[in-house]
């Protein structure tokens, strides 16, 4: 749904092109350096033979998901919502990666390692007839990887608060169950990779029928219990106008943050900063039964469950990242945001008042201006451009201003390479991204952890796709921590600014506590 045309400035600015020296500068210079090594070398494409099972048609994916409980690092790519596009058309679950890259924020750099990961299983090739995802490389980047890609955002230790932080969570899935929506058929793919990448068909059957036997077979697989609250961790933070939610921020704290980024813009040190404050609730329940109220109350075409280990991540996202389909990039950045109120004519008076602020869709801009610049780094010359600007999409809580920025991946650019030049998105961080990033870590004082972050796949068949992490739950320690935040320019109104985060919270407040809603 698309509100009016654009203003004459929109319209320029719709035609420019993007301003390489605003680019990420360390991401730059990943890409160069890419660039550069494999201008020596040729890519040989070989094909991968899978083993494929049909399941049948699928009506209960919580049932097929449940059968996987007790497998290591579960992973759900969960479409709840919006079947009849591409973003939504497929759902997949994983578990039980043969590879495994796990790194804490004080750990070395794992970017090297996803790269040279990366660019060995770009070899394996790919077949138009097969769902975008054939199992290959999966798993999540925290927000706080940034620190790894521009040094000059790192904090130091104390801001990890003597915890371990994740730094990155990445395995080598070999097989995964493929749900086409369209039409409610489900199959098995087994891709036969080893923990060193190579294929190989006689092993691609065997797990393959490993999973089928599991599938099929009538043992209850126990799923861990929620751990008891941890009581230190639940007297930290501070009370909030909803029982049992405390927050990282006061109200009147919120508040003078938002102020001091609109005086820290007027000085002209930022466009825009994304501020969030983190909200956490005593855990009452396992995370399967939590995400399953989540994907109901509040469904999204980015959902995603994956088991970290230690932690577990929930998500209702709406937002894609980065989606790679034959070399060709999406991205589809979200700025804007007014309530869903149950009432058809009230929602679409506030879509009109939505489409019409010059706040939010100056806000949307600033970011599509930013991934433009970002795509450059990897993508051919003359091939960024802008497809959709400051568009409505509706959710089950709310309704988005959501662009659409699109691209073709240059020949000798990876998509770890890719990811590394746009990490993280700038419709979470603002703009500039790395002064942005600062003030965040500034006034948030503390990890985001895997909020704003990206849970995405690398598929044997050379696609790709990753969310961002909004609408996040973080399973951990006893607790439900899920931050909430929003776009801060010169135009904003501090105390409107705080109430948005609770708009935004509503969705997981109603899956948190069902009873109350």
């Amino acid at each position: 749904m698309c509100l009016g045309e654009p203003t004459l400035a929109e319209a320029f600015f719709l035609h420019q092109w993007p301003d390489i020296t605003r680019a990420n500068f360390r991401s730059e210079l990943i890409a160069m350096q890419q660039t550069a090594k494999k201008a020596d070398s040729a890519i040989n494409k070989q094909k991968i033979a899978l083993w494929t099972h049909s399941l049948g048609r699928v009506s209960d994916l919580e049932d097929l998901f449940g059968r996987l409980a007790g497998t290591k690092h579960r992973l759900w790519f969960d479409s709840a919502s919006d079947h009849e596009h591409d973003r939504g058309r497929y759902s997949f679950l994983a578990a039980d990666p043969v590879g495994w890259l796990h790194a804490s924020l004080t750990d070395p750099d794992p970017w090297p390692k996803l790269h040279n990961w990366c660019s060995r299983i770009a070899d394996f090739g790919h077949s138009a007839e097969l769902p975008p995802f054939c199992g290959g490389l999966a798993g999540l980047i925290p927000y706080e990887a940034a620190w790894w890609l521009e040094p000059t955002t790192r904090m130091p230790e104390s801001f990890l608060g003597g915890r371990p932080q994740l730094g990155m969570a990445i395995g080598i899935y070999d097989w995964t169950i493929a749900v086409d929506h369209s039409s409610g058929e489900a199959t098995l793919i087994s891709n036969g990779l080893d923990g060193s990448l190579k294929a190989d068909p006689e092993r691609a059957r065997r797990r393959g029928e490993e999973v089928l036997e599991r599938l099929n077979s009538k043992t209850e697989h126990s799923v861990a219990s929620a751990p008891p609250p941890n009581q230190n961790s639940e007297s930290t933070g501070h009370p909030t106008k909803e029982p049992g939610v405390r927050s990282n921020f006061d109200s009147q704290r919120y508040v003078e943050a938002v102020a001091e980024i609109i005086d820290r813009i007027r000085a002209g040190d930022s466009f825009q900063v994304n501020l969030a404050q983190t909200l956490s609730h005593p855990a009452t329940c396992d995370a399967d039964e939590l995400y399953g109220r989540l994907r109901r109350s509040n469904p999204a075409p980015y959902s995603v469950f994956f088991d970290v280990g230690n932690e577990q991540i929930l998500s209702s996202s709406p937002e894609g990242f980065l989606q790679v389909r034959d070399r060709h990039v999406v991205t589809r950045p979200i700025k804007g945001t007014v309530p869903r109120t149950g009432d058809e004519i009230e929602d679409e008076r506030l879509a009109q008042v939505l489409g019409g602020s010059a706040k939010d869709r100056a806000e949307n801009i600033m970011i599509v201006d930013l991934m433009r610049n970002d795509l450059s780094i990897a993508c051919k010359d003359d091939s960024v451009r802008v497809s959709g600007l400051c568009e409505i999409e509706r959710y089950q809580s709310v309704q988005h201003l959501v662009s659409t920025v699109q691209g073709d991946l240059r020949d000798d650019v990876t998509i770890s390479e890719l990811l590394a030049a746009c990490f993280p998105g700038g419709s979470i961080t603002g703009a500039p991204k790395i002064e942005a990033m600062k003030t965040i870590a500034r006034l948030e004082g503390q990890p985001r952890g895997a909020y704003c972050g990206s849970i995405g796949y690398i598929s044997v068949s050379g696609n790709a796709d990753f969310n961002i992490l909004i609408r996040t739950v973080t399973q951990r320690d006893g607790h439900w921590h899920f931050p909430v935040g929003g776009g801060v320019t010169a135009r904003s109104e501090p105390q409107s600014e705080l109430e948005e985060t609770w708009t935004k919270a509503a969705g997981l407040l109603r899956a948190i506590r069902p009873t109350e809603s």
